[in-house]
């Protein structure tokens, strides 16, 4: 753009010199100037006293200058890629216009890109958005849709389409911007689910006040887990086996009971027989009102709203859920399909 700015501004300058110095009408002075610019090597349009011919050189000079500019600028914008940066942002632009009920992770940290694996694993749909330029290098080189953004900010989180997002996922090191991020997104979409990283016990106090619908300490997780690992170390290979990784057998997956798709409403689990049906199993129902019903038995009535914890193989799941029915709730992940 300089340079076609100052290419247009010689062009002029050559026009007002031939017409109001030299006197020659504003087609002959147009003519002389771009046949002098272009450097075609016609003569002069008029004979052209000294003083003439050395604003002439002058003017050759200027164009020199301004068009080997622009030649220098768009042969390294080509090496450097921009167009093709271009293209990519632009097919950025339509595929973030295209998400629907997609995860959102807020930071490229060292916890952000383990979320992205998992969500990669899981083979669902999701957008990083970091401040850092060299975070979203990382992340496009694994692959990943990634917008170079302050979280903090709404206009950023629209963006990325928090409106029409399932999830959103505050994980970076600051409790206080996890708490701008948690105010910005429910503002934004109040039916978005929230999971947000704490570094301190003040910070999930507050992030849970914030309207946080899960808060998550790596450091009391990390030493929970620890010790269990030193305590029960077989069921935490079996526990870690089945809800994390790309190369598992077994799976634990959520499932909603809704009134108007599901036949077994207001029926019991061994009537229902999904275990001979599909193989998997029922570990746990969460009631509409929240009670949890660990180890459910066959007498146990499936109830509108509820929502199946269930273990079983990715086939044994899917069937299971084609069996009862897609999730439309946006608090609730769809099932692989």
């Amino acid at each position: 753009m300089a340079g076609a700015i100052a290419l247009a501004v010689v062009f002029i300058i050559g026009t007002l010199w031939y017409s109001l110095v030299e006197g020659w009408s504003w087609q002959d002075a147009a003519y002389m100037t771009i046949i002098t610019l272009a450097t075609v090597g016609y003569g002069e349009t008029r004979p052209l006293e000294n003083r003439g011919r050395l604003f002439t050189i002058a003017l050759i000079l200027m164009g020199l200058v301004s068009i080997g500019y622009i030649v220098n600028r768009f042969t390294e914008a080509i090496i450097q890629g921009y167009f093709q940066e271009g293209i990519k942002l632009r097919q950025l632009r339509r595929l973030m216009d295209s998400l629907i009920g997609h995860y959102i992770i807020c930071g490229f940290s060292r916890t952000g890109r383990q979320i992205a694996k998992e969500f990669w694993a899981e083979g669902v749909p999701f957008v990083i958005i970091d401040a850092e330029v060299e975070s979203v290098r990382m992340a496009q080189m694994e692959g990943y849709n990634v917008y170079l953004g302050d979280a903090t900010l709404d206009e950023s989180l629209l963006e990325v389409g928090v409106e029409r997002a399932n999830c959103i996922v505050a994980a970076l090191p600051s409790d206080a911007e996890n708490l701008y991020i948690i105010i910005s997104a429910k503002t934004l979409n109040p039916q978005i689910r929230v999971i947000a990283r704490a570094s301190t016990e003040e910070g999930l106090q507050k992030l849970q006040r914030g309207g946080a619908d899960v808060v998550i300490s790596p450091y009391i997780t990390g030493g929970k887990r620890m010790a269990a690992a030193a305590l029960r170390p077989q069921v935490m290979d079996f526990v870690d086996g089945i809800i994390s990784g790309n190369d598992r057998q077994l799976y634990m997956e959520e499932l909603l009971i809704e009134p108007g798709t599901c036949a077994f409403v207001g029926e019991t689990l061994q009537k229902a027989e999904l275990r001979s049906q599909t193989g998997a199993l029922v570990l746990a129902i969460r009631r509409a009102d929240g009670t949890l019903i660990g180890a459910p038995t066959g007498d146990t009535l499936l109830m509108a709203g509820d929502i199946l914890i269930c273990m079983g193989t990715a086939e044994q799941l899917r069937n299971l859920n084609q069996i009862l029915s897609p999730i439309t709730s946006k608090q609730i992940r769809r099932p692989r399909s």
